[in-house]
């Protein structure tokens, strides 16, 4: 299986960045690490071993991206205004930095955003944020409100609200959608979500659930048995939902 390391100095975050690339064709993954998870977290899960005879075939291509989840919503040191504003640089970093080069080494147009847990956020917002740039989003074991808080998941922004966190809260900006051309570019995107019946989240993704069926925008949603909100689970819904 083809295996590429990338590091680079990133203007967006101003420090050096890291991922790793599997396969050489088809699809391109923009694959999210888990909660303060990093870009080799997948790899070392077997996640994508589990993958591998897709890849193989160049029936995928994987981009692992690293996160700075520990610079932004779970940076306690800093106040929510900055959390919320590192955040944003990092989307803007795989907006343009990270896709670039994805669409550098693999021409083909169809782009998924995936990840699991917090993971699983950054894949569904980037993706409702830009619905141009993605032809497919799988969120898995994720959290689409990151103000509200879950069993001992709590609020990550401290209670902090502004424009900034509203508009990138899915749950939120997604509710109070009315443009028709961006329905229509959300209607045909490819949207999964898989959740485990005992996870602290599924409450979450009814909820996202329930807008995107009130806007009329296409959407699957999978509930699988118990939490489901470990590696062991994700291995397995990688391969029925990529």
């Amino acid at each position: 299986m083809k295996r590429e390391y990338h590091k680079w100095y990133s203007p967006n975050l101003e420090k050096e960045m890291e991922l790793l690339v599997f396969g050489y064709a088809g699809p391109k993954v923009l694959f999210f690490p888990p909660r303060m998870g990093r870009f080799y977290d997948y790899e070392n899960w077997k996640i994508i071993a589990s993958l591998e005879q897709k890849i193989k075939n160049g029936n995928l291509q994987v981009f692992c991206v690293d996160s700075v989840d520990l610079e932004s919503f779970y940076n306690s040191f800093k106040d929510p205004g900055y959390r919320i504003y590192r955040h944003i640089q990092y989307e803007n970093y795989v907006i343009e930095e990270v896709l670039p080069l994805a669409n550098l080494i693999n021409s083909n147009k169809n782009v998924i955003s995936a990840g699991c847990s917090l993971g699983a956020y950054h894949a569904v917002n980037i993706a409702m944020r830009h619905p141009n740039l993605f032809t497919k989003v799988v969120g898995m074991s994720g959290r689409y409100d990151l103000t509200k808080s879950s069993g001992y998941f709590k609020d990550l922004l401290s209670g902090f609200h502004n424009d900034f966190v509203y508009f990138n809260m899915p749950n939120q900006y997604l509710k109070n959608l009315n443009d028709p051309n961006l329905i229509e570019q959300l209607s045909k995107i490819d949207i999964i979500l898989a959740i485990g019946k005992e996870d602290s989240f599924l409450e979450s993704n009814y909820k996202l659930s329930n807008i995107l069926q009130e806007k009329g925008i296409p959407h699957h949603l999978f509930e699988w048995q118990e939490e489901a909100h470990r590696a062991c689970y994700w291995r397995t819904m990688v391969n029925i939902y990529f």
